[in-house]
């Protein structure tokens, strides 16, 4: 039971992982409107919270899905 979901984790990320690396050049993740940045003149502040959110929903289906399924 855990080695298979442990191998289905590993997929997962490996495939999140290649998206991520891939699409970041088509998907601007982290650079939405809504993600809060500030600039001063020795310090950044950088919060995202569009990202978080859109992050958080697609995980959130995925789970979902998994356990309708299972």
């Amino acid at each position: 039971m855990i080695p298979k979901m442990l191998i289905t984790l590993g997929v997962i990320l490996i495939i999140v992982g290649l998206l991520w690396q891939v699409g970041g050049k088509y998907l601007s993740l982290g650079k939405l409107p809504g993600d809060i940045l500030v600039k001063r003149e020795n310090a950044t502040f950088y919060f995202p919270i569009m990202t978080s959110i859109i992050i958080s929903v697609v995980l959130s289906l995925i789970f979902f899905l998994i356990g309708r399924f299972r």
